[in-house]
């Protein structure tokens, strides 16, 4: 009875850590390219994919969309919105939609996804938003708990992705 309790007990061990074992494979089989956001207020993007490689570029905004492009170990190579390059710590990114509100002008927030629709505010260009969803030339966002349509072509992170879910 003991030796069977035991071989049961490594049974269920050794299938729980092939199960977690197979988790992060799994995450690394999305499709590319996709969408993510700077997690932190400061994020170092490298031009390799190592801390080995010196850091090109230091981006203090929080939430700022970029696309990746490819994934190598624990490191993911972007494009941020002026088109620039080069490889971020996969830690550094998280997979939350995020927009930058693009432009020479004032972008409109309206109420509803319509230019009949009341306007709310207007947005400056640079401005960073959640992404909710969008439906046609129209994405709700969300500014700092303050929700709205943009017109889409006024935003950068929009586009839809092979990787997005």
């Amino acid at each position: 009875m003991q030796g069977f309790r035991f071989l049961a007990a490594l049974s269920l061990m050794v299938l729980v850590i092939a199960t977690l074992g197979t988790r992060p494979l799994a995450a690394q089989e999305r499709a590319l390219p996709y969408w993510a956001s700077l997690r932190y207020d400061e994020v170092r993007m490298r031009v390799g994919p190592s801390e080995e490689y010196p850091i090109e570029w230091v981006y203090k905004r929080k939430g700022l969309p970029v696309k990746v492009l490819r994934v190598r170990e624990g490191w993911r190579l972007v494009e941020d919105p002026e088109g620039a390059q080069g490889w971020i710590a996969s830690s550094q990114l998280n997979p939350a939609r995020s927009v930058l509100v693009k432009g020479a002008s004032l972008a409109d927030v309206r109420a509803e996804a319509s230019t009949a629709s009341p306007m709310r505010w207007r947005a400056q260009p640079g401005v960073v938003a959640s992404l909710k969803r969008c439906r046609d030339t129209w994405c709700e966002l969300d500014m700092a708990g303050r929700k709205g349509w943009v017109a889409r072509d006024r935003l950068w992170g929009t586009e839809a992705l092979p990787g997005d879910e």
